[in-house]
């Protein structure tokens, strides 16, 4: 996959560049705002990203500009899916402290989020009771995966740890059975990985689903 940009400098003026993801034919448009002086750019922060809510709509990260971000790949029928329930719980806990958690739901880890957009929503709010932003279900790896997945990974690869070592062959074939490419070295392993993101725009951690959602909070309240 290779980015290919479409825009113009002037100066020390702002440029805006627009980035052309082409995949399989397909030409995925985002924006991304950088400033050059001095020969320096700012680098690309999650608030030139967009998700599109469950109605299709598309939403500006930067809504969320100034927060803390616990961005989640989820699934409603996975052995991982009671993490709802802690998520909620840091949710009201710290949301007046400045935390929002972006719940992008995902079926490409064993067909386990197989549900509309509506369907997926009503689960997770009757039985969890959630209250938190839930985008439409989308893919994070391969070559329809969102481009704010694509700068995630890019940020924070996986460094192991996703599932026990005995599991690793039978998790594997549930992907690939489910996935028609192979996955990549960085890519999202299994539902419920998060990747946690400061006030200033920038991916501070990644944690694969087996990480106590304990110790995620605690990663939380450092960074409010």
């Amino acid at each position: 996959m290779t980015p290919t940009m479409v825009g113009a400098t002037r100066g020390d003026m702002p440029f805006l560049t627009t980035f052309a993801l082409k995949r399989n034919d397909t030409n995925i448009y985002y924006s991304k705002q950088h400033y050059k002086h001095k020969s320096k750019r700012v680098m690309a922060t999650v608030y030139d990203f967009n998700l599109k809510d469950k109605k299709g709509n598309e939403v500006s990260l930067e809504t969320y500009k100034g927060k803390v971000l616990l961005i989640v790949n989820t699934a409603t029928g996975c052995g991982f899916t009671p993490q709802y329930e802690d998520l909620e719980a840091m949710y009201r806990s710290l949301k007046d402290k400045g935390l929002e958690i972006l719940d992008v739901p995902c079926d490409q880890f064993g067909h386990q989020a197989p549900g509309t957009d509506e369907e997926i929503h009503e689960f997770c709010t009757a039985k969890f009771g959630t209250d938190f932003p839930q985008f439409k279900k989308s893919d994070v790896n391969g070559a329809n995966e969102l481009p704010l997945y694509t700068w995630l990974k890019s940020q924070k690869g996986y460094d192991g740890g996703a599932y026990e070592e005995k599991l690793a062959a039978i998790m594997e074939d549930l992907y690939n059975k489910a996935n028609s490419e192979p996955r990549k070295q960085n890519d999202i392993q299994w539902n419920f990985t998060k990747f946690l993101v400061n006030r200033e725009g920038e991916v501070v951690a990644r944690f694969e689903p087996t990480v106590d959602c304990k110790e995620v909070q605690k990663a939380v309240e450092a960074e409010l």
